[in-house]
């Protein structure tokens, strides 16, 4: 069974190989949750410096792995980087199961976010790299959706394997043994799409060369007009840098870094707000699965919510979240902070796989698509380390010292913001969704 692309069809297997690899992307630090009120009890001569290295370490580190991934995506090894991200990634799910002091969790903790590193801009890439047009868009959304439900279901298996032995939840990180067997199949990847050449421009560019070309030709073919001759004119794009248009590059880490801080901060303290009213902590569960099963819905349909929300798409999801943080903000009760976690959850599970096609098309060069995705990703991983740091410094300048809703407040205030910037800008490259698209 051959799939349509936009370029060489390629087979289903191929197209399996390439989305299983969005099943590990986002479990990094998951299994670590549940352990972390008790890593006292497990490991009694803890101290408050390990139990933030291995919390937050981990993440930090996918960030320059991420960014080496993007930069190596530039060679002609593509292939065998994923393979050895996911090597590294499966071995570590292995080490945890033996692990038996502190420092040995943090090591690995350290090793996994290193594999995971690799992996997160290929995940999108290798399809930025073999697919185009409406169907690049299509298959990031599935590649979205998959990652947001390997996310959810692991989630209810950390939880579910939490009540017996501390090792457990760490088996879940065994689901990299999957893409690692399907792995073969990358190899049906035209060696096209692959290959690194720095002629291998975008027709865009391509056209653009071509025009320049030709108006040289003319310019030469011409009479001479007599006089001094005119200044030279300015570059036809002077955004563009190294393949990239910088600008465009920049907007889309802004945005992507926003929308990520504005609704994981939701995650972050919903539970302290959730214990100061004294309700039942599986509230907490509850809000958290339905804000990812919101995020996981857009991911296989988002042709379809592309084409009802149209122009105004990135827009209306600023509106959705926007409104769902006013629902925790101003109307904290149990109904309306699960439609809030809908709300938000669709408004971001929306805008990721747009902005990860965006990013795929801030490029001259397709080869260079990948890269790109590394910088842009890199700014999702650093607004989830940054959260915290960010409104609990609001919280000191602000003097609220109760954790009660000021950081829905905060969030909210800013997403008021953003919808009238998303609203100004709607016809900019970073907010506008090409007609045919939909």
């Amino acid at each position: 069974m051959q799939i349509q692309t936009g370029k060489t069809p390629i087979s289903l297997m191929t197209v399996c190989a390439i989305l299983s690899i969005s099943l590990v992307v986002n479990l990094p630090g998951l299994a670590v949750t549940p352990m972390l009120g008790s890593l006292s009890e497990v490991f009694p001569r803890t101290t408050q410096l390990e139990k933030q290295l291995l919390t937050v370490l981990p993440n930090l580190l996918i960030i320059p792995f991420t960014l080496l991934s993007g930069k190596l995506s530039l060679t002609r090894h593509k292939i065998a980087i994923v393979v050895t991200g996911l090597v590294v990634f499966s071995a570590c799910a292995v080490f945890y199961l033996f692990a038996s002091t502190m420092w040995m969790l943090i090591v690995i903790s350290c090793l996994l976010g290193c594999g995971a590193g690799l992996l997160i801009p290929f995940s999108s890439g290798l399809i930025a790299d073999t697919f185009v047009g409406p169907y690049r868009m299509k298959e990031m959304g599935i590649k979205s959706g998959i990652s947001n439900l390997a996310l959810v279901a692991a989630t209810f298996a950390v939880g579910w394997l939490s009540h017996g032995s501390w090792h457990l939840p760490f088996v879940v990180y065994l689901v990299a043994l999957i893409p690692l067997a399907l792995s073969f199949g990358l190899r049906g990847i035209p060696s096209s799409d692959l290959e690194y050449s720095d002629g291998h421009a975008s027709a865009a560019a391509t056209a653009a060369t071509a025009t320049a070309a030709a108006a040289a030709t003319s310019a030469v073919a011409a009479p001479r007009p007599s006089g001094p001759l005119p200044p030279p004119h300015a570059p036809a794009s002077p955004d563009v840098r190294n393949g990239f248009y910088v600008k465009r590059i920049w907007a889309l880490i802004g945005v992507y870094a926003f929308i990520t801080f504005s609704t994981i901060a939701m995650t972050y303290y919903c539970p302290f707000l959730i214990e100061k009213k004294g309700w039942s902590s599986s509230l907490t569960g509850t809000i958290t699965s339905v804000f990812y099963l919101f995020m996981f819905i857009p991911g296989f349909t988002l042709p379809w919510f592309v084409k009802i929300l149209r122009g105004g798409s990135f827009v209306w999801c600023a509106a959705f979240m926007t409104i769902g943080m006013a629902l925790f903000a101003f109307f904290p009760n149990d109904w309306s902070m699960i439609v809030g976690a809908a709300l938000c959850g669709l408004g971001y599970g929306i805008c990721q796989p747009l902005i990860y096609d965006k990013a795929s098309r801030a490029v001259t060069s397709d080869n260079k698509a990948t890269l790109a995705l590394a910088f842009v990703l890199s700014s999702n991983y650093l607004a989830i380390v940054l959260t915290p740091f960010i409104i609990d410094g609001l919280r000191d300048i602000f003097h609220a010292h109760s954790m009660g809703t000021f950081a829905f407040t905060v969030c909210f205030v800013l997403l008021v913001a953003y919808t009238v910037v998303a609203w100004l800008l709607r016809h900019k490259f970073a907010f506008a969704i090409k007609k045919d698209y939909y």
